[in-house]
């Protein structure tokens, strides 16, 4: 099952990480913040990246560039975190060539 970002589903994603446990349902995530909660994968984008991006924007536009000049940008950084913990409870063996790619393993 997919998970996708929206206001309601952050708000709500400690009841839908134990709603996919109870099924039990292998699911992915949007965002880290739902493997902190016991989430099986997530894979999105990387937030702290895009912040830091906004920020040089915001001092581009002090320092007087015209927002309508300034190049629309898209993600370029993505974090995939597996929750290795969550695995072992639905009975799941991560293949080692996933893990290799994860930014971060949850144990």
């Amino acid at each position: 099952m997919h998970v996708s970002l929206s206001p309601g589903s952050f708000q709500n994603r400690r009841s839908i990480v134990e709603f996919a446990a109870q099924l039990p349902l292998p699911t992915i995530y949007p965002i880290r913040s739902f493997t902190d909660a016991g989430g099986l994968i997530s894979f999105g984008t990387n937030f702290d990246d895009l912040s830091r991006r906004a920020a040089s924007y915001v001092d581009r536009i002090l320092k007087g560039a015209s927002p309508a000049d300034l190049p629309v940008e898209q993600p370029t950084k993505f974090d995939l975190i597996i929750n290795l913990t969550t695995a072992k409870t639905l009975g799941l063996t991560v293949p080692q060539s996933l893990l290799v790619q994860a930014t971060e393993v949850i144990e």
